[in-house]
């Protein structure tokens, strides 16, 4: 996936969930954050970010903030992207490459299944399977954990998974990591237990749980590699 009219900035303050203040040459302009998580980990005042320009010239927010750069412990840079909205558009060009499915699977986006929307639903074959995707921006040396906030919504989603195990569907869980240069993913059940509890729940039921890495540029979110999950 990539972006358009990318812009570097440096990030000021953050109001509220929706927005950001960020200095650009020398300007301060208010942009739209394209996630609602809390980020206090990200979203340094000072740390470089990236921004793509709105198609829309009308708009108040004259820019998406989609990546920032945290400086690690050891002093090293890691680009990391925040846009937690191309997850699903990155993920989709991942399964049509043949990744995870053929070539020639049926992919559909946005599914409702009983009492649940899934990302994505996929008949392969015999097979017929339903997905699940979450990004992941939360990192702490070298591990990335998921969520940074508490997630009703991910808990129930994980439950229903397992319903259409029963059901007699496959049922995959797969976490974006938007960066690249870390070990291995865990649930972070230091922020949601339940959730920690409901992915190990889910594991035993048969669901696939599958983590891939990103390659990130400020412009671009590719997914790469899978790593290691620890449950």
């Amino acid at each position: 996936m990539k972006y358009k009219n990318v812009k570097e900035a440096r990030f000021i303050s953050r109001p509220n969930r929706f927005i950001a203040k960020v200095d650009i040459d020398g300007e301060e302009i208010t942009v739209h954050v394209k996630n609602t998580g809390r980020c206090r980990e990200l979203l340094v005042p000072g740390c470089r970010v990236f921004l793509e320009r709105a198609e829309n010239p009308e708009r108040k927010t004259p820019y998406d903030l989609i990546a920032v750069e945290k400086i690690r412990e050891d002093g090293k840079a890691l680009l990391i992207n925040m846009d937690s909205q191309v997850v699903n558009a990155a993920a989709e060009e991942w399964l049509k490459k043949g990744e995870l499915f053929s070539h020639s699977a049926i992919i559909r986006r946005e599914v409702t299944y009983e009492n649940s929307r899934f990302d994505f639903y996929i008949e392969d074959g015999d097979e017929k399977a339903f997905l699940e995707v979450k990004g992941v921006t939360l990192e702490r040396g070298g591990e990335v954990l998921f969520p940074d906030a508490p997630t009703e919504r991910g808990v129930k989603h994980l439950r229903e998974l397992c319903e259409c195990i029963k059901d007699g569907y496959s049922a995959y869980v797969l976490f974006v990591i938007q960066m690249k240069g870390v070990t291995h993913f865990r649930p972070n059940d230091e922020m949601h237990r339940a959730f920690g509890d409901a992915l190990r729940e889910a594991d035993r039921a048969g669901v696939k749980i599958l983590a891939m890495d990103c390659n990130i540029e400020p412009d671009t979110i590719e997914i790469d590699k899978e790593i290691k999950v620890i449950l």
